[in-house]
């Protein structure tokens, strides 16, 4: 099982990030790639087991469920259900914590799946990370400017 970690700081107090971050129909405020999303019929949005179905730039598209989420702990977890990546058992976890030295945010990411091919492991490791750290940045520009 591949596993990887991304971490960051994020210049805004831990609540204005986690009430930008914890929107689980948002991504495509924050995250790169990501061109528009919707909660599909059945659960609430930020309810556990709602699934997102977003798509990406290029066209396709990818479903993920909502497995937690803690306004207290400034974390969520989720599975992918469907996507273009050449992976299985996908699972993520968002979690924020707050810097009290200058009023930041320390964010991380971290995730874990199964890629049957062990010679593309690294590489989507690497391409996940990127990505992840492609979030980072957003967050880093939009609060920024706030």
């Amino acid at each position: 099982m591949a596993k990887v970690y991304t971490s960051s700081l994020i210049p805004a107090p831990v609540a204005r990030v986690w009430e930008y971050v914890s929107d689980f129909n948002g991504l495509p405020n924050w995250f790169p790639g990501v061109t528009d999303s919707r909660i599909e019929p059945g659960k609430a949005v930020g309810q556990a087991g709602c699934v997102r179905n977003f798509g990406l730039e290029g066209g396709p598209r990818m479903r993920e469920q909502l497995l937690a989420i803690s306004d207290a702990n400034h974390s969520f977890s989720y599975k992918m259900l469907e996507g273009p990546l050449p992976v299985s058992s996908y699972q993520a976890t968002v979690r924020l914590l707050p810097v009290t030295d200058g009023d930041h945010t320390f964010a991380e990411i971290t995730s874990e799946f199964i890629c049957p091919d062990q010679a593309q492991e690294s590489g989507l490791a690497g391409l996940l990370s990127q990505t992840y750290q492609g979030a980072f940045d957003r967050l880093k520009q939009h609060f920024g400017k706030s």
